[in-house]
């Protein structure tokens, strides 16, 4: 890439990180909902007094992620771009950002882990569409996700460039497959009505470890450069 190039991606990829994890706020603001135990989609219910914040906030991160993509996409140099891990990681990671800006336009309406008369409502068919449509479109943003780790990092390994996604991206995405592990089976335990088997917490880690993931691929873009030097 370019210097000008690998800026703009890095930034953007940096910025799309930082608001990615805007649901640290919940710590510091009072949402009603418990961390350990519900979804991090659900502070941006319709219902939610912070809706509309977390709801930008992932609008936000999708197209700062999905236009970082596209920049790295179209900055990458002759040689890499043809080896399939970098283009299939690029092109996940721009479905990862498009999924997320879906996501934000498709709320739910409450929330099911909270709220009782939600989820009965959900598990007989009476909440609106964008239920469905939302739990497609993070199953599509979480896929992106993990195969942009997985490409990418392999990417950065094979020829040798991005040295601290080389060395930091296989700890990640070892992790992350293992949170991804921790928050279906929650999620499936929650669905058959046996708890919730702390699924807020596995999937804060999960989204957590993808914006870490996120901006040590912005410092080795950032990098770049001064390394080919």
């Amino acid at each position: 890439m370019s210097r000008s190039v690998t800026r703009t991606a890095a930034v953007l990829l940096g910025l799309g990180a930082l608001a990615y994890t805007a649901w640290v706020l919940e710590v510091l603001v009072r949402t009603g909902l418990d961390p350990v135990r519900t979804y991090v989609s659900e502070l941006a219910a319709a219902d939610q007094p912070l809706g509309g914040l977390f709801r930008a906030t992932d609008l936000a991160a999708g197209a700062l992620v999905l236009a970082g993509a596209v920049v790295g996409a179209w900055g990458t140099p002759t040689r890499p771009s043809r080896d399939p891990w970098e283009a299939v990681g690029w092109v996940a990671l721009a479905v990862f950002g498009a999924a997320t800006v879906a996501d934000s336009r498709l709320p739910l309406s409450c929330a099911p882990t909270v709220d009782p008369e939600c989820a009965a409502r959900e598990t007989a068919g009476l909440v609106p569409a964008t239920h469905t449509a939302h739990a497609i479109s993070s199953s599509f943003a979480m896929s992106g996700a993990l195969v942009a780790l997985v490409a990418l990092t392999v990417a950065a390994r094979r020829h040798g460039r991005r040295p601290a996604l080389a060395r930091t991206g296989p700890a990640l995405v070892v992790l992350e497959f293992a949170a991804t592990a921790w928050t279906l089976t929650a999620v499936a335990a929650f669905e058959a009505g046996k708890g919730t088997w702390s699924l807020g917490a596995g999937q804060r880690l999960q989204v957590l470890l993808v914006a870490v993931w996120l901006a040590v691929l912005a410092y080795s873009l950032a990098r770049e450069r001064e390394e080919e030097r």
